[in-house]
């Protein structure tokens, strides 16, 4: 049989560390009592489940709307509880030892407001449209707009809002951080029929595409080259053969027709030999020219730019 005594050691000592209990030592006896902004239906985390909040913890903030993120505040605090309390626990180190990069340069999150975010995403969840005061990259200058959400795509630095303007049916990409002000508009919400955010991604929505048609890339790459593509391929139907009398090989690859292919072969410059499609070929030589016809002077300004 366990005396009070030992039972209120127990809930001090062990089970106070992994559970949302809180004493009530004012008066005695003590009064033990779950947290009362605790949430959940479950009275505590196991260590797997601990460990996937705090690894999902940082990709999820800039996908899900901050009502639901306050929603889970509590099941992250906790979870990061438990890790801490748990330190001789080799699960519970694993989120010291394993880290997600990107491939290539990462550039640092736009800022958005903390309110243009709530605003937008409330839109988005309730079926509203907003206004919004929006700055336009190819003018410089700012607009009032009245946008009706469609979806929300989060795209390396940057996180978008897809919607149409005002009466115009066409879907457009609107940057959050580029967004000044926002309120919930007074307007109708307008639904785009037919659209699904998958399906306009997928089109080539966020790749820059030139044409809905694709093209064949045939190119003579370097050594280097050759082995990364034959690890990561750019397509599942690729073929790389090697080129007589050298180290480079020959590829072939069918692809969509979009700027981020094109910017892709730009970068890897002289490694790389595009011999079709021409314009493709023509465009990385305009550039390599331009490049050489720079003055040093020009050069210098255009890197601080």
């Amino acid at each position: 049989m366990v005396d009070a005594r030992s039972l209120q050691r127990d809930l001090r000592d062990k089970l106070a560390l992994h559970f949302p209990l809180i004493c009530d030592d004012t008066q005695k006896p003590f009064r033990w009592y779950f947290d009362r902004q605790f949430q959940s239906n479950l009275p505590a985390l196991d260590l797997p489940s601990a460990l996937t909040l705090v690894l999902a913890e940082e990709n999820l903030k800039g996908i899900l709307p901050p009502v639901v993120l306050g929603q889970l505040s509590h099941q992250f605090a906790d979870a990061h509880r438990l890790l801490d309390d748990l330190e001789e626990n080799g699960l519970s180190q694993w989120r010291k030892r394993v880290r997600a990069i990107p491939n290539g340069k990462a550039l640092l999150p736009a800022s958005v407001e903390a309110y243009i975010w709530q605003c937008v995403t409330q839109a988005l969840l309730e079926n509203k449209a907003i206004e919004v005061r929006y700055l336009s990259r190819s003018r410089e200058d700012y607009k009032t707009l009245t946008l009706h959400p469609q979806g929300i795509v989060s795209r390396h630095s940057v996180t978008y809002v897809v919607a149409t303007v005002d009466k115009y049916s066409d879907l457009r990409q609107f940057a959050l951080h580029r967004i000044q002000q926002a309120t919930i508009s007074q307007m109708p919400w307008r639904e785009t029929p037919g659209f699904d955010l998958d399906t306009y991604i997928a089109d080539g929505a966020f790749g820059y595409r030139q044409s809905h048609d694709d093209i064949h890339l045939i190119a003579n790459v370097s050594p280097q080259v050759a082995w990364l593509l034959t690890e990561t391929p750019l397509a599942h139907e690729q073929a790389l053969e090697p080129l007589p009398h050298s180290d480079w090989q020959r590829l072939s690859v069918k692809l969509p027709d979009d700027q981020q292919t094109l910017w892709w072969l730009k970068g890897m410059g002289a490694n790389i030999e595009v011999l079709k499609p021409s314009t493709w070929r023509e465009k990385i030589r305009d550039d390599a020219r331009r490049i050489l016809a720079q003055s040093p002077f020009e050069a210098t300004m255009e890197t601080a730019t």
